[in-house]
């Protein structure tokens, strides 16, 4: 099995309440067992909600809104929650939304709410990623390895 994000399927649970559907994904998985998530969702937090972004103050990571309130808790539980749900289903590959601050791979934003883009992992990849388990963006996925080695 696969976990895949609810919004790349084409499930509306983005912040903006909106999906991020990825026609590529959603046709290579497209008779793959797989397994949608939206930790974000999953931790409780609303959709569509104030956007988010993760960024360190006094040395620590946390997730705050554009509006200043702390996150960091409900990303945890989010994480926590997906890491759950690997291990109960023995997942060990994810396709996930890049630059989200749950399933970023490869970029997340800054923390500015300025756009800007920064090589890091959201918090549920960071815990995935601890736990052996390889997170790929829906444009890096090697589809037809993750495929093969699923099977």
């Amino acid at each position: 099995m696969i976990l895949v994000s609810r919004c790349i399927m084409g499930e509306a649970c983005r912040y903006d309440g909106k999906a991020a559907i990825d026609e590529n994904a959603v046709l290579q998985l497209a008779t793959e067992k797989i397994l949608k998530v939206c930790p974000e969702c999953m931790a409780g937090l609303p959709t569509p909600r104030t956007p988010m972004e993760i960024k360190w103050v006094d040395g620590q990571q946390g997730v705050y809104s554009k509006d200043g309130e702390v996150f960091t808790e409900a990303f945890h539980k989010g994480a926590m929650l997906t890491l759950e749900l690997c291990k109960k289903n023995n997942i060990s590959y994810a396709i996930l939304k890049d630059k989200s601050p749950s399933c970023g791979s490869r970029y997340v934003y800054d923390g500015s709410f300025g756009g800007r883009l920064i090589s890091g992992m959201g918090i549920t990849v960071q815990l995935l990623v601890e736990h052996g388990i390889r997170v790929y963006s829906p444009e890096e996925a090697p589809y037809e390895e993750i495929k093969a080695l699923d099977d």
